[in-house]
């Protein structure tokens, strides 16, 4: 056993690049390479190649989610895959100035969460071609997708529908 009450954390010859003072902002560097599956969600990533978003639907009691999950949360039956509208409404949004690293460089961005009629919930997805105060609840909206594909949320937007 180890006790040290004078121990101290190993220091650096590195510094920190300070931008600001009020408020404080600094620069930090991250970066990581992360390998995973999609597992039982891999059907709504790969639709999203052929223009499609997909949805599960409660096989017993007809929830239906527009975000998949396996099994429902109203009644714990399995789900099977349906295909989502590519139009629907804002529900609600905000706008991001801070993100991952991965997201960082195009902050500021608009998340909303979009309401298909039929629906029971709701998809988070990207806005883009509306200025912040132009973004308003309720507004129709129509999916875009990217054309490489990343197999990424983010293959998934959505832009303003011609009202």
């Amino acid at each position: 056993m180890t006790i040290d009450p004078n121990a101290k954390m190993p220091e650096s010859l590195e510094g920190t690049q300070v931008y600001s003072v009020d408020p404080l902002i600094v620069r930090s560097h991250y970066e990581i390479d992360y390998l995973h599956s999609y597992a039982q969600d891999s059907e709504f990533f790969r639709a999203l190649g052929q223009k499609k978003i997909m949805g599960s639907k409660c096989k017993k009691c007809g929830y239906k989610y527009a975000t998949p999950r396996a099994h429902c949360m109203q009644c714990g039956s399995e789900t099977e895959w349906f295909q989502l509208p590519n139009e629907g409404k804002v529900h609600t949004y905000t706008t991001c100035y801070f993100g991952s690293e991965e997201f960082l460089k195009e902050t500021p961005f608009h998340l909303i969460m979009v309401e298909f009629e039929g629906v029971d919930s709701l998809f988070m997805a990207r806005m883009v071609g509306v200025s912040a105060e132009d973004l308003k609840i309720g507004m129709k909206v129509k999916a875009r997708f990217r054309r490489n594909q990343k197999f990424s949320p983010t293959d998934v937007y959505f832009v303003p529908d011609k009202e």
